[in-house]
């Protein structure tokens, strides 16, 4: 998951986190919010009566055609009533108090909020009691429970939405230096040093940084190749020199034969390591980017050639053949580097493959891309020997021969051709190198 929305889903759920909790907190809040309000009313309701009561009103409540010593009044829908009622004594004179309490009125049970008010008139004592239904708080707390999970749902999903495309907007710069300066870079040299323009001190310290590291990095790999290069030079004239003395000696008639085949062998190391070393001299050379890529190829014109000059070794082994190129793509690049391309892939199809096995040489288009594949049916790779096939000097099958250069040279053409290799391949059964083209490169 990208940073951006890890970022945008943590302040979603810290929202959250705070609604959910004013949620909970809501009755308490509603509650004590509506109390305060019915106990203003309460109290209001009581100063007004106890302001214009005497005697008359008292006995008008107290006396009743059924002698009962209580008078009551109750709205029409039961949610106020007040109770006025003669207490015989009064431990608390003039006090008021707050409770909550059920009450049964004419037979509908409701929870009222109750101010009980004591108090002494003319020598008698009285006690008031009025009543507030407290149902309308429950309701109150529903309709606002229920609105505030509307409107606050709303407002996590649009900050949601502004925070992810705030947030996008700000690594905006950051995106970019990994687009513009760090994916698709396979050289040092490739690298923009251009500065990339954002608001964020950040980002413009990230982007000064990984220029001076890229410098760094790049002067690196300047010198190692120019040290590659210098010493594969310089090797060259020892072994040139001892060559010839070898081949002197050889010359002379008095050897034995074991001082003999001790030259010979001599001969040869030294063969191999000129061998090496031209080749390390190579993949220099197309690192360095000394080789033109202004010609016209033919792939069809160079595999054919090299089926010719191959086709002992392929008779050698029994191999069948089939090239199937039926497309005329015109491609812009090194003729000798291709040609070495080819040669080291089809050696491979041919040196790892099976008795009596199979080459497949075929083209076609892939996405929008043109491709050659080439596909034997040898001996195969697992993953591990897939993933350091390309690597200098590894030799995926010791029991063969060779330097382990080979895929090396390949990997560095195809980087200097901005070519894109895939490998597919499964033990005993076989293995696949597909070049893929730039679309750069139209057909004919």
């Amino acid at each position: 998951m990208k940073f951006k929305h890890q970022l945008a889903i943590f302040n979603a759920l810290t929202r959250l986190l705070l609604i959910l909790v004013l949620w909970l907190m809501l009755p308490v809040l509603v509650e004590k919010v509506v109390y305060n309000h019915i106990n203003k009313s309460l109290l209001e309701k009581k100063q007004k009566f106890i302001e214009h009561l005497d005697k008359e009103e008292i006995n008008d409540f107290i006396v009743r055609n059924d002698t009962s010593e209580t008078y009551a009044s109750f709205s029409t829908l039961h949610s106020e009533f007040l109770v006025l009622s003669r207490v015989p004594t009064a431990n608390v004179v003039d006090k008021t108090l707050f409770i909550n309490e059920p009450r049964i009125i004419e037979e509908e049970r409701n929870d009222y909020r109750i101010l009980q008010y004591y108090f002494k008139y003319e020598n008698e004592n009285y006690l008031l009691e009025i009543g507030n239904s407290l149902s309308e708080i429950n309701d109150l707390t529903f309709i606002i429970r229920l609105f505030i999970t509307i409107v606050l749902t709303i407002i996590i999903v649009i900050t949601f939405l502004v925070d992810t495309f705030y947030i996008e907007y700000l690594l905006k710069p950051f995106y970019k230096i990994i687009d513009t300066k760090i994916r698709h870079i396979n050289e040092p040299e490739a690298f923009d040093h251009t500065p990339v323009k954002s608001h964020s001190k950040d980002f413009q310290e990230l982007d000064f940084v990984l220029n001076q590291m890229m410098d760094r990095i790049s002067e690196s790999f300047k010198k190692e190749k120019q040290f590659i290069a210098n010493v594969s030079h310089e090797l060259l004239t020892p072994i040139a020199l001892l060559k010839s003395k070898f081949e002197n000696l050889l010359q002379n008639a008095s050897l034995e034969d074991s001082v003999v085949d001790k030259i010979v062998s001599s001969l040869s190391t030294l063969d191999l390591l000129k061998k090496i070393i031209a080749n390390l001299l190579l993949i220099s050379k197309i690192e360095n980017n000394q080789y033109e890529a202004n010609e016209t190829i033919n792939f069809d014109e160079i595999i054919s050639n090299l089926i010719v000059d191959l086709q002992d070794r392929i008779e050698d082994k029994g191999l069948s053949f089939d090239k199937k190129i039926e497309h005329h793509f015109s491609f812009i690049g090194n003729k000798t580097l291709m040609h070495i391309l080819f040669y080291n892939l089809i050696v491979n199809a041919i040196k790892y493959n099976k008795k009596s096995g199979k080459i497949e040489i075929k083209d076609g288009f892939l996405q929008g891309n043109y491709f050659l594949s080439i596909s034997d049916s040898g001996i195969g790779m697992n993953e591990k020997q897939q993933v350091n096939v390309f690597k200098r000097f590894a030799r995926v099958h010791f029991e063969q021969e060779g330097q382990g250069l080979g895929l090396a040279i390949v990997e560095s053409i195809v980087q200097f051709h901005h070519i894109v290799i895939e490998l597919t391949s499964e033990i005993n059964v076989g293995s696949t190198f597909v070049l893929l083209f730039p679309n750069g490169q139209k057909p004919n």
